[in-house]
């Protein structure tokens, strides 16, 4: 498991991080959300040690990580730190042979990841002639390259379309069946409620809310959606019923407990059709935007 506990950090008198803690447990996918400015990157840099925390201290299998261990680490930074201007199949050879592979043995990788890509046939081509998409896809394999232990990715779906995520998605996915943890922040939160077991939302510097994607999105009020065959009007003098948007056959409203639901849906039976009675699964963009006001 890759733990931050009780991480701060300061620029002089600003305070990118306060006291941030959360894990990332292994073979998990992990999204780290938050706005321009919430501190992501700033966590993720830590983790590699690009930057020293103020105070607090980042874990690896319940220890102070090390730098032997983030030379096992895959790091991906939110701007490509790859060699516009070199071929790219030197260059990935090259930063696997950084992580300690033989030379064959970072070509025959970086080869294998560039076919998976479908970028086999461009491997000579400098990264500066390739697409966006397919320069995000050379800076994944980067990444992968040297069959990391822990993958820190910020940002790694920008600029890559639908098709592209899935494949990525796959790619990693091997990596976490591995038992690889695998923290990536990203502002589609779309995506990320699609992809990730867990989620840490960050608001300027501070963890405002972590847990599973479940767990997030039945936070707070919990709202029911009734479609029925006549007007539902009746609901307005319904104890333990309180109706947030009513409109003739269609309701949402909310119940004081599962008592009043069950007595709400046994009387609209028995006046009539109910074509569906069920809680709305709010989209996590709702629950983001109320924690990070």
């Amino acid at each position: 498991m890759l733990e931050v506990r009780s991480v701060t950090r300061r620029f002089g008198d600003l305070t990118a991080l306060d006291d941030v803690s959360f894990g990332v447990p292994e073979g998990r996918f992990t999204g780290f959300v938050g706005g321009n400015g919430a501190g992501k990157t700033t966590t993720m840099r830590i983790i590699m040690g690009v930057l020293a925390p103020t105070s607090g201290e980042v874990l690896w299998q319940g220890q102070p990580v090390t730098a032997r261990d983030r030379a096992e680490f895959g790091y991906m930074p939110e701007e490509r730190g790859l060699y516009p201007k070199q071929p790219i199949l030197p260059q990935l050879a090259y930063l696997g042979e950084l992580h300690g592979m033989t030379p064959n043995d970072a070509k025959d990788a970086a080869r294998e990841l560039l076919g998976r890509f479908n970028l086999g046939e461009r491997t000579k081509d400098k990264l500066e002639k390739l697409s966006l998409g397919n320069q995000q896809r050379v800076q994944i394999a980067s990444a992968v390259i040297a069959s990391p232990k822990a993958l820190v990715l910020d940002e790694p779906f920008n600029g890559l379309d639908p098709d592209a995520v899935d494949e990525m998605f796959a790619l990693l996915t091997e990596f976490t069946k591995r038992g690889v943890p695998v923290l990536f922040s990203s502002h589609q939160l779309e995506l990320v409620e699609r992809l990730c077991h867990q989620i840490v939302i960050l608001r300027k510097g501070v963890v405002v809310a972590a847990g599973s994607v479940d767990e997030l999105r039945s936070a707070g009020p919990k709202h029911h959606r009734i479609v029925a065959g006549a007007d539902l009007g009746w609901l307005r003098g319904e104890a333990g019923v309180t109706v947030v948007d009513l409109d003739g056959p269609n309701a949402d409203v909310e119940f004081a407990d599962d008592t009043a639901a069950q007595r709400v849906l046994a009387e609209a039976m028995q006046r009539g059709a109910v074509h569906s009675f069920g809680p709305i699964v709010r989209p996590l963009s709702d629950y983001y935007r109320e924690v990070t006001r």
